[in-house]
């Protein structure tokens, strides 16, 4: 066993290593070299707590370790990228069950009234981040109803389960399966009600609750290393929760309640929308080939549907095809498109799309009606303009990327229903639309064989 003094100099090196991991993570260039720094921080961090407990000569913990890395490899082999949402959800859930356990095991352990109370806590927000990890999972996977499930008292439900943990807590931390079986409900609860939609901000919000436990369950056992990579976790999962809350225009509870964003951000005039649209009629004798081959600025709006089709490297051979022509060439990408955060940036970085040509909804908005295509690939809900409008709707007040503004605008969806939000997309109405439905790999290569 080390002394307390150099454990907590090694931690502090560890930690700062996994956050100079995460730092590097902002830029694709440095991005898996991050990761792999961060990884390798946490594997020694492992060790060292290992150590430090004596127990790094037991076999049970290699056994556990060997069977963790095991699991690891093969998901990492297996799992398409396709799947990667419902996995990082089930990740997020893992970590809330192991902080879970640490906590049952504090609980049954110690004698001390603030351990006891610590771990109930632990054990709280542990089993509400693995339930309802499983339930975003299981949304994602289509094992559950993708859109919002509400049921009938839901409000109270949530707000009588909420005070019978805080009792349970409060008079009898002791009690594992009381506490325990009320958590993983209410893990249920909140998740259950949340649509595909919104899962994006459901996945950064759990990821930060694994964190949050495991940070707790860390001062339930008194060490200062688990506490700090839970805190890291936590906060930065939290972060980015609340980058994507204001991206949508609405707030955390909201999107848990199934609220409504707060106001449109933008309404366009709408005399100006019919006198663009008037100067900018669809073209009835101008074919899709005519289009793209005189665009000298064309926007790429990737969508779900991209990634159902793994349209990615299709997506990659038309632009580089625009290209070649000398159009500009731009990927709009909405903060919640796709079911994870970075969702689409992960899919087109990996077919080598360069980093700098992908844009946040903020920073390309305006350019839209300066570009003579919007090519939209299976988006739907983050491209509808009934978002300025249709009051009392899931999307009412949802800053969306202003697609609509383009003077021609090709849409490869697979077809002209509504989106998760079930809203009709007016878009698909408007007269400088095109609309080509089907799968997206074989709209995309009917593009692409068009010019």
């Amino acid at each position: 066993m080390i002394t307390n003094t150099v454990y907590y100099i090694i931690s502090a090196v560890l930690v700062l290593g996994v956050l100079l991991g995460i730092s590097m993570m902002s830029k694709v260039k440095s991005a898996n070299s991050g990761n792999t720094l961060s990884a390798i921080c946490t594997l020694i961090a492992i060790l060292v707590v290992m150590y430090n407990c004596e127990i790094l000569t037991a076999w049970q913990a290699w056994l556990g370790l060997a069977i963790g890395t095991a699991v690891g490899v093969v998901g990492a082999v297996k799992v398409k990228m396709i799947e990667m949402p419902q996995a990082v959800a089930l990740l997020n859930g893992f970590g809330g069950l192991a902080s879970a356990l640490v906590a049952i095991l504090t609980i049954e352990q110690t004698s001390k009234a603030f351990e006891l109370y610590v771990g109930a806590i632990a054990l709280v927000v542990g089993f509400v981040t693995f339930t309802g990890s499983v339930v975003a999972a299981g949304k994602l996977h289509k094992l559950l109803p993708q859109k919002p499930v509400v049921w009938k008292g839901h409000s109270f439900i949530s707000a009588l389960v909420i005070a019978a943990i805080v009792a349970a807590v409060v008079v009898c931390p002791e009690c594992i399966w009381l506490i325990s079986v009320l958590s993983a409900f209410f893990g249920v609860v909140f998740a259950i009600r949340v649509g595909g939609a919104d899962m994006p901000i459901t996945i950064s919000l759990l990821n930060s609750l694994s964190g949050v436990a495991g940070g707790i369950a860390g001062i339930a056992v008194g060490d200062v290393l688990l506490v700090a990579i839970g805190g890291v976790v936590g906060a930065s999962g939290l972060l980015l929760t609340q980058i994507m809350c204001r991206a949508m225009n609405r707030s955390l509870i909201s999107i848990l309640v199934g609220g409504k964003a707060k106001k449109p951000v933008a309404v366009q005039d709408k005399a100006a929308q019919e006198s663009t649209k008037e100067e900018t009629v669809k073209d009835e004798k101008a074919s899709v080939g005519d289009i793209l081959t005189s665009a000298k600025k064309v926007m790429i709006v990737p969508g779900y549907g991209m990634a159902l089709a793994q349209a990615q490297s299709m997506v990659k051979t038309l632009a580089d095809k625009l290209e070649a022509l000398g159009a500009e060439v731009k990927y709009a990408i909405h903060p919640v498109a796709g079911r994870m955060p970075g969702h689409m940036n992960v899919l087109l970085c990996e077919v080598d799309v360069p980093y700098d040509k992908l844009y946040e909804m903020d920073a390309i908005n305006d350019e839209f009606s300066q570009c003579d295509a919007a090519i939209i690939i299976g988006a739907n809900d983050v491209v509808n303009p009934a978002a300025n409008t249709a009051e009392g709707t899931p999307i009412y007040g949802m800053p969306v990327l202003s697609a609509s503004d383009a003077k021609h605008v090709l849409v490869c969806n697979f077809d002209d229903k509504p989106g998760y939000a079930g809203v009709p997309n007016p878009l698909y109405e408007a007269p400088n639309t095109i609309m080509m439905l089907g799968d997206a790999k074989e709209t995309v290569a009917e593009l692409i064989s068009s010019f």
